[in-house]
């Protein structure tokens, strides 16, 4: 019988089933929008219940279109999801509270708390990472000073896809790329810590953190309701899984210290693999890899294509209707018309901070430099663009510590070939595609085939599992014109900085 694999991937804004055959060649999948609750500014939330049923209205679709006895073929389930955030389960046996989801910048002033009261400095001893407001201790603070009925009611502490894997097998586990990222996690000794947690205030929430387990553990299996919900078969093991982006790493073969690996989603993600963290202060952060062996060095912000995404929902509904009459989606449309206008051809700066910048989530989404002969074209071309200088704030930091081949990139971008040729002109570096549209949904999987004893490891799995496709050169007469954009990018960026507290509502 044929070995199938079953992947979900709960990002910011979609969720995902696909089940996937051992060389990792789709064989089916569904998808489901999420809802977004936003109760107040910079608040992003999820109703648990609704995420969960949106889980097991894609995993029934897949089942389906996989055709009859695709459950029976499963060998093995894991999950991804969008890391940070915070998914609170009750002692009443039900959601404590909404889901918060990675783009929250509730609790901003937590970090920069730390930051001047010495705690930040203290904590980077253990969590070699630095504090952002989207990370559980920093939300988990908010909770303890505005509503703590709901700490007092919380059972577990979980991430988004322990969450979900929580309710398809009834068993908690914490994994550890993703709880490595929480902010609450040793990663020096890789385990939980009591007094990492007392510097926060948190030490009482000890007994809210699951066990820890590495991403090809095997965490339970598909429980009877579950089974009943979905089509799965009772019994089926699920793996740990993994926070999304090591996910998708997994899934771009970035199983080594060669390449840089770029996801260009809800997330600006920008992270290469090293055997030691870096922690001489010029990075964002460490956190632990799905290969033990390896940390993840990672600079991030909420900063990427859900900025495209947004605009163009917001503001191109007259883009929308000519795609539809020339059966093209919109962004096919869009990048025909941005593909129009040339590197030079603008300089109107976008910063893409709808959800906060890369150091403050008070910041605010801007252009600069609009005036009345500007094109809707061009606008949209300076959105594409400020994406990507974003990511190259990030990406320049990164740079210091290792040379990459290529960058392997994946994300919306990786769907817009012009997008893609963006990124390589801007960074002045190749940039590869791989051949497969689900990279989240595949790399869970693999750690699925790994704890079902198909292969040794996430790197083994990588050379079954994976094909890489183009690759793009950068252009580098177009190098020499985006470097002088990006020094005004930063310089606008830098100049605006010190204004975003007087956005703030508190």
């Amino acid at each position: 019988m044929e070995n199938y694999l079953l992947g979900l991937d709960n990002g910011g804004t979609m969720v995902k089933a696909v089940i996937f055959d051992g060389n990792g060649k789709e064989v089916a999948g569904a998808a489901a929008k999420l809802r977004m609750i936003t109760p107040e500014a910079s608040m992003t939330e999820r109703d648990m219940e609704e995420l969960w049923e949106a889980n097991c209205q894609v995993i029934r679709e897949a089942l389906a279109k996989a055709g009859g006895g695709a459950a029976e073929k499963i060998r093995g389930i894991a999950c991804s999801g969008h890391g940070k955030g915070l998914y609170l389960w009750g002692k009443d046996n039900k959601p404590a509270y909404n889901g918060i989801v990675s783009t929250d910048g509730r609790a901003w002033k937590y970090p920069e708390q730390w930051q001047k009261d010495g705690t930040a400095e203290k904590a980077f001893e253990k969590t070699y990472q630095r504090i952002l407001a989207s990370q559980p201790v920093s939300i988990l603070n908010w909770f303890k000073e505005h509503k703590p009925e709901v700490l007092e009611n919380t059972q577990w502490i979980f991430e988004c896809k322990d969450y979900i894997r929580f309710r398809l097998t009834g068993e908690a586990f914490a994994e550890k790329t993703d709880y490595s990222g929480s902010g609450l996690m040793n990663l020096r000794d890789r385990c939980f810590d009591e007094e990492l947690l007392a510097l926060f205030g948190l030490k009482d929430l000890m007994r809210c953190l699951p066990p820890l387990k590495n991403a090809t553990d095997v965490c339970g299996a598909v429980c009877k309701e579950t089974a009943e919900r979905t089509g799965l078969r009772e019994g089926t093991p699920v793996s740990g899984g993994m926070f999304d982006i090591d996910a998708c790493a997994v899934a771009m073969d970035v199983t080594d210290e060669k390449n840089l690996c770029v996801i260009a989603g809800t997330w600006s993600i920008n992270e290469f693999l090293s055997k030691t963290p870096v922690l001489d202060g010029t990075i964002m952060m460490n956190s632990i890899f799905a290969l033990p062996e390896y940390y993840l060095v990672e600079e991030c912000s909420a900063t990427s294509a859900g900025n495209h995404e947004w605009f163009t929902e917001m503001f191109l509904q007259q883009e929308k209707e000519e795609a539809k009459r020339l059966g093209m989606n919109v962004y096919q449309y869009t990048d025909r018309l941005a593909a129009e206008v040339g590197p030079a051809d603008q300089n109107i700066i976008f910063l893409p901070f709808l959800y906060g910048s890369n150091y403050d989530p008070r910041a605010k989404a801007c252009f600069v430099g609009l005036d009345s002969h500007h094109t809707r074209a061009q606008i949209i071309r300076a959105v594409l663009e400020g994406v990507v200088f974003c990511h190259m704030v990030h990406i320049e930091k990164l740079l210091l510590h290792m040379k990459p081949s290529a960058i392997r990139l994946a994300g919306g971008a990786a769907n817009s070939p012009l997008w893609v040729q963006m990124f390589a002109d801007v960074t002045g570096l190749p940039v590869e595609i791989v051949k497969v549209k689900e990279l989240g949904a595949l790399g869970c999987a693999m750690t699925a085939a790994v704890a079902a004893g198909l292969y040794s490891d996430c790197k083994d799995a990588a050379k079954h599992m994976v094909t890489i496709g183009d690759r793009v050169e950068p252009n580098m007469e177009n190098h020499k014109i985006y470097q002088k954009k990006y020094e005004l990018y930063r310089k606008v960026s830098d100049a605006l900085f010190p204004l975003w507290g007087d956005f703030s509502q508190e």
